[in-house]
């Protein structure tokens, strides 16, 4: 499964999340064997978007990518997608 994960950042907030979500990366790496990537929205610098591809796991990568984003302290939304 496919975890496609999308959320406004303010702008002058960007630059400090930048090791937050590297951490959580870290993270999740460690716990699940995924590797994410962070993306900003090409014409919006404040949409920023986390892949993460090949996800065996659903269940416990999903828990862990709940609880470590909690501290963001921002909405984001969560896609889920399977090959077709």
């Amino acid at each position: 499964m496919n975890y496609y994960v999308y959320y406004k950042v303010e702008p002058g907030r960007a630059e400090a999340l930048r090791a937050d979500v590297q951490s959580l990366f870290e993270r999740v790496e460690r716990a699940c064997g995924v590797r994410g990537r962070w993306m900003r929205r090409r014409d919006d610098p404040a949409t920023f978007m986390e892949v993460y591809e090949n996800v065996q796991d659903a269940e416990a990568f999903e828990s862990l990518l709940e609880r470590e984003s909690a501290a963001f302290g921002f909405a984001r939304k969560v896609e889920r997608f399977i090959f077709a």
